[in-house]
């Protein structure tokens, strides 16, 4: 493979695995699944995230068209065993089923613990299939969509690649189906409002949860990481032949050359805030370094509940957010020392119980 990709993340659709709704079609998968097969005959790992279990559960039920969180989380049950029997007719190696919820990866343990899994599988030659558990997940656990996901899964897997496979050939530079004129963007280095811009919103009526734009932010989560992404068209076999020779079928957003640490993308990208510390306006300090601490004396307001190691973001009160970073103290006790009239109580409190945030697990947002 002329990318000498090492670790590759294909991640797959709904309107791939049902494209009528009517169950699983291996119509589209065969490509895409002999393109896995010849990536692991050259030396190339590979992960897949696949989407398609309610599509490929809605055939199941007589009230599919109905929008009840309960039904479609059967659905969901209904269409996983389905969905992996599949994938699974389509290898002769064996294959592993992983669910995930947002709850698992923004669990600092349970996210190593889902990369410690991922590695040992593909250490013993056993491809991971990944999907997010949609039968028990909640709005608030939810990662909401795939293409995200499989971001999130690339940074955890330490992935070269992202190829996520689309309906469309890749990022045009206004949507296809309305103008003729319509240019596609091979090549993408950076990703700023103007690409966020060219990009709608999910297909009114179609089988999926996202749209471009949730490919460009699952890019842009990427390519951070040191990940070059590909937006492809999954439906055409051509685009995998031209990736095993090498060459660009779709749009490709380019790696940084310097890629975040491990720590401080899972903390930026995949760990959400539990709640807030508001500071004044003037506060400068950077929170990087053990010798700017965040104090109680600098804090004039806590917002949410969160416990001790939640992730939080400390913001400015005029709206500007400094960081994303570990809470060394739960919201409750935050709350009483900040309140404290005698500031060398607070003093002498946060000097026994070490700083409020921890300097090793912090993402800076101003510089981004």
């Amino acid at each position: 493979m002329s990318y000498n990709w090492k670790r590759v993340v294909v991640k797959v659709g709904s309107a791939l695995i049902s494209p009528n709704k009517i169950g699983c079609s291996s119509h589209y998968l065969l490509s895409i699944a002999q393109f896995i097969v010849k990536c692991r005959a050259m030396g190339t790992q590979v992960v897949l995230v696949s989407s398609g279990s309610v599509a490929a559960g809605a055939h199941q039920f007589s009230d599919h068209e109905k929008s009840e969180i309960a039904v479609k989380k059967a659905m969901a049950a209904a269409g996983q065993t389905e969905m992996i029997a599949t994938w699974d007719r389509l290898f002769d190696f064996p294959s592993a089923q992983i669910l995930l919820t947002h709850a698992d990866l923004r669990d600092r343990e349970r996210y190593i613990s889902i990369r410690e899994t991922i590695f040992s599988l593909l250490e013993h030659e056993i491809l991971p299939i990944i999907n997010e558990n949609d039968t028990v997940t909640t709005d608030k656990l939810k990662v909401g969509d795939n293409d995200n996901l499989s971001a999130m899964v690339a940074a955890a897997a330490d992935a070269d690649a992202l190829i996520i496979c689309s309906d469309v050939d890749g990022l045009y530079d206004k949507n296809p189906n309305e103008h003729d004129d319509a240019k596609l963007l091979s090549w993408v280095d950076n990703i700023d409002q103007s690409i966020y811009d060219m990009a709608g919103g999910a297909v009114a009526g179609g089988v999926g949860t996202g749209g471009m734009r949730t490919k460009i932010e699952a890019a842009e989560k990427a390519v951070s990481h040191g990940i070059d992404t590909f937006i492809v068209n999954g439906f055409t076999e051509t685009t995998f032949n031209l990736l095993l020779d090498g060459k660009n079928p779709g749009t490709h957003f380019q790696a940084h050359d310097k890629p975040m640490k491990e720590n401080i993308h899972w903390m930026r990208h995949t760990s959400n805030a539990q709640g807030e510390v508001i500071v004044e306006s003037d506060f400068a300090a950077s929170l990087e370094s053990e010798a700017e601490q965040l104090t109680s004396s600098e804090i004039i307001d806590v917002k949410g509940e969160f416990s001790v190691g939640d992730t939080i973001l400390v913001r400015k009160d005029d709206g500007t957010k400094l960081v994303k970073a570990r809470s060394n103290y739960s919201s409750c006790l935050l709350n009483f020392i900040a309140k404290q009239d005698n500031e060398e109580f607070a003093q002498e409190f946060e000097k026994k119980t070490g700083p409020i945030i921890s300097n090793k697990h912090i993402a800076n947002l101003e510089k981004e």
